[in-house]
């Protein structure tokens, strides 16, 4: 690409950026305004490509090869407490507990409209919805991660904090975006066990199923501490982990009452027909016996591929439990300059975090993709920091 499309392209990526807010434009919009990119790699969607792959295989062998993908298209999808049943099966809670949600945005934003009275705590940095979609009227207040403290949250400090701040809501990712640090079970466990008077305790496990506390890698999950703490609501991406971002899929777990609230405001069909099918393979065990398999072998692959990044010179590489790193950069470039270089020159797409609330320097997030993709990203890396 010569200097003179090179410069428009640049310009180009500017504006959809400023246009999609607090978030990044997608590569299909990237694409639509600049078709001359050659993009291969996506490193900046956080998902399992391994789960794509073996969900595809069921939809093929399901609905594609038996001919059933018009019923699943034409007729209506089953309504929210049906789909939620699927769900029940699957994480073996009462689907009573169960809000299903047209990806994990529609519900953040349910929950923050609807059960938030006056005040809540965020942590600094997080992802950007759960304070862009916090009402006008309600007080936000942020609980920093320090970089000197590698961006970790230190439990005795945060319940100090929420003792004297007094929020009636709480939201915490674990592990967190756009670092991917990751509060262990214990540590989490003394959060809840410390702040019962808390009304809401949001806890985001978009990301948990990359996380891992022995060397079996052995799933982890907090759905059934619902059962002990009625003010906990476990929030549930199924973009990330099992790469259906397309489907729009997403549940939470909170009290009964709470799930009934929401769904007398609406959300009677706010799953398609794909999703609900989606669903339904969740809740098959044959299917997640396969997934933890895809999600083992995922996780090795992001191990080997965090633990390359480290080695590349110019570059800090923060703790991560997630499938995804947040990078520094240190050579003296900006984080634009660094993510528009891997744009052009070698068709890979990573996040810039400079819109980032918290972040202190010139940081990128950079997912890990399939075993091939992660070799292509870390090759880039190399030669354009080498460059500098």
């Amino acid at each position: 690409m010569n200097s003179e499309l090179s410069i428009d392209v640049v310009n180009k990526i500017k504006t959809l950026k400023s246009d999609s807010g607090t978030h990044s434009p997608s590569i299909d919009t990237i694409l639509n305004e600049c078709p001359e990119l050659k993009i291969g790699v996506d490193a900046c969607f956080l998902s399992n490509p391994y789960a794509t792959d073996l969900f595809m295989k069921c939809l093929h062998e399901d609905l594609i090869d038996n001919n059933k993908l018009r019923d699943v298209l034409e007729f209506y999808p089953p309504q929210n407490r049906e789909v939620a049943k699927y769900i029940s099966k699957a994480i073996n809670v009462d689907y009573k507990k169960i809000f299903v949600g047209n990806g994990a945005i529609e519900i953040i934003q349910g929950i923050l409209h609807n059960f938030v009275a006056k005040k809540i705590c965020i942590i600094s940095p997080t992802f950007s919805s759960y304070y862009e979609f916090v009402k006008d009227d309600i007080e936000i207040v942020y609980f920093p991660l320090l970089k000197e403290e590698e961006y970790l949250l230190d439990p005795k400090k945060y319940v100090d904090f929420i003792k004297k701040e007094k929020p009636d809501t709480i939201a915490i990712i674990n592990p967190n975006n756009p670092n991917g640090g990751y509060l262990k079970q214990e540590d989490f466990l003394y959060i809840l066990s410390s702040l019962r008077e808390v009304t809401n305790v949001i806890i985001d496990e978009s990301f948990i199923h990359f996380a891992y506390e022995d060397i079996e890698l052995s799933q982890i999950t907090s759905e059934e501490l619902t059962d002990t703490y009625s003010n906990l609501i476990i929030v549930k991406s199924m973009s990330k982990d099992f790469g259906i971002a397309g489907l729009r899929a997403g549940y939470a777990v909170m009290n009964a009452d709470k799930v009934d609230k929401l769904l007398k405001n609406g959300y009677l069909w706010n799953v398609s027909g794909l999703t609900n099918y989606f669903f339904k393979v969740y809740s098959e065990k044959e299917f997640i016996d396969k997934y933890d398999i895809e999600r083992k072998k995922y996780i090795m692959n992001t191990l080997m591929f965090l633990n390359e990044l480290k080695n590349i010179p110019g570059i800090k590489v923060y703790p991560s439990r997630a499938n995804f790193a947040l990078v520094e950069i240190e050579n003296g470039m900006t984080s634009f300059d660094f993510t528009i270089s891997l744009l052009i020159k070698y068709g890979i797409y990573v996040r810039d975090c400079s819109d980032k609330i918290g972040l202190d320097g010139q940081f990128v997030r950079i997912a890990s993709r399939s075993f091939e993709e992660n070799l292509l990203i870390i090759k880039a890396m190399k030669e354009l920091l080498c460059e500098k």
